[in-house]
């Protein structure tokens, strides 16, 4: 069954929470309750569903917005017909309601000196309109009682019946090769059914990103559920992401810092020849525009390319080369040392 918590207290956030706020109580929650971490608690599985419910309907700004107006409830039914609107139990006839008007209720005598003579008020005008009778019709409906069946009858107005229930939603845990997350290269998963299907990754796309598949869950009396697929971004060797950007340590040669060179550099896209200027330090980082992730708006960020002197592990040779000549700067003058 739906939980009718509240979605604001069940993702642990203020009722005027922004979008961002929201968004990240639910990831720290999806992650901690995720059933691949908690095989043996079930209870950490329905905690799982209802934050996943609660947070599909305050991502969603239109239903977000009529649940604080109080017209639908935590599950996105209509709520009350009645609420708000003067009904039986709440202001209506008598400032109360009938039975909510005065400390005895609704009281037979309470008619008198209501008829239809001249100084009385005539009741099939009073109720015409409010239960959409004729003008003389009776306020009581056909079976002349308050809870009459009748189409003027008090109790002529139902609440509709709920629907059936969905199916559940079934969860996904799918990993995804650094390289692919950064390119959004399409992922092959195998559903709970069998079937394989390819999916387009979104831009965007981090660790804990969330993907729904309408119609891929458990078969219900009301319909089918979703796949809720949560995506895993696998690390690498030797990149490593900064936000939207792809950081890479890049080795030189001493001669080819000292001489320049153009060198072969790895990124997300596949190799790029890099130019190296004659004299470039260790720690200069160089800029590969468009080489990293991809952001929301469908751009994507740099590859961050920081450059590494790497010395041979034998330096007999190199040592005899430089033999007569030292360098009398103070690289470190600038640290105050």
């Amino acid at each position: 069954m739906a939980s009718k918590s509240d979605p604001y207290t069940t993702l642990g956030v203020a009722r005027g929470a922004t979008e961002k706020e929201i968004k990240s109580a639910y990831r720290k929650l999806a992650k901690e309750l995720h059933p691949d971490r908690n095989a043996d608690n079930p209870k950490a599985a329905e905690r799982f569903s209802d934050v996943t419910r609660a947070y599909d309907l305050l991502s969603d700004k239109d239903r977000r917005a009529r649940f604080d107006r109080g017209e639908i409830d935590a599950d996105g039914n209509p709520a009350n017909p009645f609420a708000g609107h003067g009904g039986f139990g709440g202001g209506g006839f008598g400032g109360g309601g009938f039975g909510g008007g005065r400390p005895g209720g609704f009281r037979p005598e309470d008619l008198q000196g209501m008829g239809g003579g001249a100084d009385g008020v005539d009741l099939g005008d009073l109720f015409e309109g409010l239960f959409g009778g004729g003008a003389r019709s009776s306020p009581f409906g056909q079976g002349g009682g308050f809870g009459g069946a009748g189409p003027g009858g008090f109790g002529g107005q139902q609440r509709r019946a709920a629907p059936p229930p969905k199916g559940g939603d079934i969860a996904y845990r799918l990993r995804v090769p650094f390289v692919d997350a950064a390119r959004r290269a399409d992922q092959r998963i195998t559903l709970a059914d069998g079937k394989t299907i390819d999916l387009k990754l979104p831009a965007g796309v981090e660790d804990g990103t969330q993907m729904r598949l309408k119609g891929k869950g458990q078969q219900g009396p009301g319909g089918t559920g979703d796949g809720l697929v949560t995506i895993s971004v696998e690390s690498h060797p030797y990149f490593r992401r900064e936000g939207d950007n792809v950081r890479l340590d890049l080795p030189l040669t001493l001669n080819e810092a000292v001489t320049g060179a153009r060198i072969k550099v790895p990124t997300v896209d596949g190799p790029v020849m890099l130019t190296i200027k004659p004299g470039t330090s260790g720690g200069t980082t160089m800029r590969l525009g468009g080489k990293g992730f991809s952001r929301k708006d469908g751009s994507r960020g740099d590859q961050l390319v920081t450059l590494e002197i790497d010395l041979p592990d034998d330096v007999a040779e190199l040592g005899r080369r430089l033999e007569g000549w030292h360098d009398t700067r103070n690289p470190r003058a600038k640290l105050g040392v």
